[in-house]
């Protein structure tokens, strides 16, 4: 089988070649054809028709502002798979750019599995109803989706989360420190998030920490769309190191964390790394998101758990000191410090176990010879 593959973003391509692994030992036969980025393309053994360095644009005013590449970027991928003529078209997060691939493949005949659902849920519900229309088989990782399906009367996979995979499949580094000229202070982690409309709002916040942490040592994760020398541009002087592709090395070895809301709040979660969560983004993005989005939190492990076990810091309430108090709770308060590990302990019930890769790649299989 061909088995074409669509991630945007970074934690889309790390799910994306834990996938593509997986079809390969469920299919002998598969072949691949990518969008996404570097994991994938090493999985793969080839180059990305687009990387994700050129797709990741999040935020209402941003994505506008980057409307004549994300056309380029869809005429380019719509080319492509009419040229490719895929068995499957998988499709892996990244909404606002896969649904109007998944509207094209269907017009064509093409079969779309959607891994990783659109967060309907979250605004404008009735897309529901044309997630119906247009995607064959969608497979969801979060335990309440189903339910929320079902409401809809459509009937989806869950297959678990993929971080529980890809943080199974990990091995840690036990010299992490010392490969990285770390010395024996307790470890602030930051992570600022993959996208640069995010780095530059937040980078600056989280810098500021390292007066007021003189006990401690900051690591800044970086991004690997990025180098040095940018991360540098916010860091100056100051004794801050940047690690590169170790991010779970680096919260594994973590005090308490600093974490943008995303993906990457779930994996400091199922690490059990005391966390605040922080995010801004243009104001008026911000303000049109207030106005649609239902939801009563952005972190995925206060979405999942269902209440706050985690604190969100947004916007205007996401300043140095803001993030250095609770961080100070976090690390000094055991009562507090322990409550959020208690909640981790909830989230983990409801994650399950690993083995998402290799379920959805089971049912892709199906499908593709049913």
């Amino acid at each position: 089988m061909k088995y074409y593959l669509i991630a945007g973003e970074t934690s889309g391509d790390l799910h994306g070649a834990n996938l593509i692994k997986a079809l390969k030992k469920e299919d002998a036969d598969a072949s691949f054809r990518i969008v996404g980025g570097d994991q994938m393309e090493a999985e793969a053994n080839q180059k990305a028709l687009i990387h994700t360095s050129q797709m990741a644009f999040m935020g209402f005013v941003e994505v506008v502002m980057n409307i004549r590449s994300i056309a380029r970027n869809l005429k380019t991928v719509k080319q492509d798979i009419l040229k490719e003529k895929p068995d499957t078209l998988v499709l892996i997060d990244f909404p606002g750019f896969n649904m109007k691939i998944a509207s094209f493949a269907k017009q064509h005949g093409i079969r779309v599995c959607y891994y990783i659902s659109p967060k309907v849920w979250a605004w404008n519900q009735k897309r529901v109803y044309k997630i119906k229309k247009i995607v064959d088989h969608l497979f969801c990782i979060l335990p309440f989706e189903v339910d929320f399906y079902k409401q809809y009367n459509y009937e989806v996979d869950y297959v678990g989360n993929p971080l529980l995979d890809a943080i199974d499949a990990y091995t840690f580094n036990p010299n992490f420190r010392a490969d990285n000229g770390l010395n024996e202070k307790p470890i602030i982690a930051l992570l600022p998030g993959s996208r640069k409309m995010e780095i530059d709002k937040l980078l600056p916040e989280m810098v500021g920490l390292y007066y007021l942490f003189p006990g401690h040592q900051l690591v800044v994760a970086g991004a690997p769309n990025f180098d040095e020398s940018y991360y540098r541009s916010y860091l100056g002087d100051l004794p801050i190191k940047v690690v590169f592709n170790q991010t779970y090395d680096l919260l594994k070895n973590a005090d308490a964390a600093v974490v943008t809301s995303g993906t990457a709040t779930l994996e400091t979660g199922i690490l059990k790394v005391p966390q605040v969560v922080v995010y801004k983004a243009n104001p008026l993005s911000i303000m049109i998101a207030k106005a649609v989005i239902k939801v009563k939190f952005i972190s995925l492990v206060n979405l999942i758990n269902g209440f706050l076990s985690v604190r969100e810091l947004i916007q205007n309430d996401c300043t140095t000191m803001d993030i250095a108090d609770e961080l100070d709770d976090l690390i000094n308060k055991k009562e507090h410090r322990e409550s959020v590990l208690e909640n981790y302990d909830i989230l983990a019930e409801k994650l399950g176990s690993p083995g998402a890769s290799e379920k959805t790649a089971k049912l892709i299989v199906k499908y593709s010879t049913d």
